[in-house]
């Protein structure tokens, strides 16, 4: 167990029994399995909106085996805590539930913020929470449709949330499955999946210079089956044939055990001059496609958000969006900033990428609407939203 920085080494304890919540200064967690680089200017927009109370990030490790952003060691206004050096998937649980115990018995916060419900670090979280009288929130952008659900495995759910006396969520398909497993309309609060918009503005990375001289929808992914990528690749296939010379040429970012097969249907159907595989990029490494691409595609059969389309839209991105993803409802405006699709039809992708070339529609103004639209999506909300659902927590106790 290690701490990435000192910043509060200065801080002074917190009695959790004196005065009016909103009079007293709050210790106030977050836990988290690994905090990737949206987590830190959501956290650290709460740092400077609630100065007067407390902040920690705990994480339980800075890897995981399913993403392969590097561990990073930035400068942040809010201490950082990592439970083990190893991999998430490496480390034991009877080592990692003893380091939780340890660090939540060292800060003694008054709120835990717990991403999840399933991880035996977050479950040790939430009976720490109930045997200590502390507030729990849970931060969630699961929905129904993830998975397939059954009673026998929903009941445990319900029981579980019980014991949290607020949420943190996503959106509305996060409210709604909430609320289906008996939560409360006014314990849930949003704000948990935003990105840092001032990063993406087109006025910060108008420069940069192009990736692709020509016009080109943009995919950044993962590539593993929910995203869905032989579909849209198919599609783009037969969008090429109806566009001809006017086609956009399409730009798959990222990596992943289907690399190979999507090589070979890239091939296969002769596209080798239009589809173009950068790799995997870092955050800093993609910012160039967003400056320069006409459109953001997410294609995802499940997703329970889609964080690249809130980093699209800030870019002053028109995007088309699968309607199977947890962002769809809240962010996608059908016919203003962009439009949805099934995923699993492959002529609506085919479609909707020839609407969004044609000449009839006005992409940049389609890409301001996006702009706008995303400001209400901002790390601010994370942050009044975790307000919001620490105080409604701490007032149920």
């Amino acid at each position: 167990m290690f701490q990435i920085n000192q910043f509060d080494s200065k801080q002074k304890s917190v009695s959790s029994t004196s005065g009016r919540i909103e009079s007293r200064s709050l210790k106030i967690a977050a836990l988290t399995l690994i905090s990737p680089p949206y987590f830190i200017p959501r956290y650290t927009a709460f740092v400077q909106r609630f100065p007067e109370h407390h902040f920690y990030a705990i994480e339980v490790s800075q890897r995981l085996a399913e993403y392969q952003w590097k561990p990073s060691h930035p400068s942040v206004p809010y201490p950082r805590i990592v439970l083990t050096p190893k991999s998430v998937e490496q480390a034991s649980h009877f080592e990692l539930i003893k380091a939780i115990l340890k660090e939540l018995n060292r800060l003694n916060p008054d709120v835990v913020a717990i991403a999840g419900y399933v991880h035996p670090v977050m479950l040790t979280a939430l009976v720490w929470c109930a045997a200590h009288h502390k507030a729990a929130v849970l931060m969630s952008d699961t929905k129904a449709d993830d998975s397939t659900r059954t009673w026998w495995k929903e009941l445990p759910k319900q029981w579980l949330l019980r014991y949290y006396q607020a949420a943190l969520v996503a959106g509305q398909p996060q409210l709604r499955y909430l609320q289906h497993l008996k939560m409360k309309q006014e314990q849930v609060f949003f704000g948990f999946d935003v990105v840092d918009n001032h990063v993406f503005h087109p006025e910060n990375i108008r420069y940069l210079p192009t990736p692709l001289d020509a016009p080109f929808f943009l995919v950044v992914s993962r590539f593993i089956p929910v995203k869905n990528l032989p579909m849209l690749i198919a599609a783009y296939a037969e969008y090429v044939k109806q566009a001809k010379d006017k086609a956009w040429h399409l730009v798959l970012c990222g990596a992943g055990p289907l690399q190979a097969e999507l090589e070979q249907q890239i091939e296969v159907l002769n596209l080798q001059s239009l589809v173009h595989l950068p790799g995997f990029l870092e955050h800093d490494e993609l910012l160039p496609y967003f400056a320069n691409a006409q459109c953001l595609i997410h294609a995802s059969t499940k997703d329970t958000w889609g964080l690249v389309v809130n980093e699209a839209m800030a870019a002053g991105l028109p995007v088309l969006v699968s309607k199977c993803c947890g962002c769809f409802e809240d962010l996608v405006i059908e016919g203003i900033n962009g439009f949805g699709f099934d995923p699993h039809q492959r002529d609506q992708i085919t479609q909707v990428m020839l609407k969004m070339s044609s000449d009839t529609l006005d992409t940049q103004q389609m890409g301001q609407a996006a702009l706008a639209h995303i400001q209400k999506f901002s790390p601010t909300l994370f942050a009044e939203g975790l307000m919001s659902a620490s105080m409604a927590a701490l007032s149920s106790l």
